[in-house]
């Protein structure tokens, strides 16, 4: 599969404790520390996917 192609499968994520912490982080604009969450990665992923382009279709 490549990234131009869409898919609506779902990957069963399963986590030994809920809200396992992903153990990343980004600093804030206030020089915080912010662990980063699956719902982050969730959202972004959606964001992107709604920005996706489709290529043209071959003649």
């Amino acid at each position: 599969m490549s990234l131009q192609n869409s898919s609506d499968d779902k990957i069963q994520v399963i986590r030994t404790q809920p809200d396992q912490s992903l153990g990343c982080s980004i600093i804030d604009e206030q020089g915080r520390e912010v662990p980063i969450t699956e719902d982050m990665i969730q959202k972004a992923c959606r964001d992107l996917d709604k920005r996706l382009v489709k290529p043209a279709e071959k003649k």
